[in-house]
């Protein structure tokens, strides 16, 4: 298994559907591809869909892209957890922009006997990177807010509730993770995962949401299940995943629903 770019090139055109379209075409025609094209995997903006569709071939949507967008939507549409996701952005900016606050930050792990680490910074269009930045968080709670203490700001510290919440809610969100981890692999077959992971997803988050006992994780598992339901209702109905699935000895028909 490998991964292979075949073309890199300055786009100045408008990023309009036709432009895409000539631009891939272009591409395919260098490359000798024409007509050999089974399938082309794009994120969902529509420009990039309708460009696929005008060039005759076969869309699919990346699902690590797809479930990017259910989780990032999910956690901003759920009123806590964007405010304790804004609160503790606020906390990891201060730490990574101020040098004072590192060295304190540094200061107390050591002297709790612990190798110091750095907390994480979220990138908005991985949410993978929330998931890290939270659990970071989590793992340097003490030291955290030891050094915040030390030091003269007005940064609101994340309370204990807040960090059941997170705790909890990290739970929910594990098999995402995994997911997006297990999807986004380049030396690993991923068109016949696809299906499997969609029903582990909602297998897993229905059973996690049911332990929860904090109320607002168990409302981020709700509104997280219904998302996926609502997103990835059809992959089984996509012909070329449901022949990669049934063909793959390790799969067959276990990850199909119907």
């Amino acid at each position: 298994m490998g991964s292979v770019v075949l073309g890199v090139s300055k786009f100045p055109k408008s990023h309009t559907a036709d432009n895409i379209k000539e631009a891939l075409l272009e591409l395919i025609s260098d490359w000798g591809l024409t007509g050999s094209v089974a399938a082309m995997v794009t994120d969902n903006a529509a420009n990039m869909v309708s460009a696929i569709q005008k060039l005759g071939l076969r869309h699919l949507p990346c699902f690590a892209h797809t479930i990017n967008l259910i989780v990032k939507r999910a956690v901003e549409e759920h009123e806590v957890m964007a405010d304790i996701r804004s609160r503790a952005r606020r906390v990891v900016s201060y730490f990574r922009s101020s040098t004072k606050a590192t060295e304190k930050l540094i200061l107390a792990q050591e002297r709790m006997g612990r190798q110091p680490l750095k907390l994480l910074q979220e990138v908005d269009t991985r949410w993978n990177s929330t998931h890290d930045m939270l659990q970071r968080l989590i793992d340097l709670r003490e030291p955290v807010g030891a050094a915040l203490a030390s030091l003269s700001n007005d940064i609101m510290p994340l309370s204990s509730a807040d960090f059941d919440i997170i705790s909890e809610s990290l739970e929910v969100l594990a098999p995402f993770k995994y997911a997006t981890e297990e999807l986004s692999g380049e030396k690993r077959v991923s068109a016949s995962k696809i299906i499997p992971i969609i029903r582990m997803i909602q297998h897993k988050v229905a059973e996690k949401t049911a332990l929860a006992r904090n109320a607002s994780a168990s409302s981020l598992g709700i509104a997280l299940q219904q998302y996926i339901n609502k997103r990835c209702s059809n992959v089984e109905s996509i012909r070329v995943l449901a022949l990669a699935t049934l063909l793959d000895p390790r799969f067959k028909t276990l990850g199909f629903g119907k």
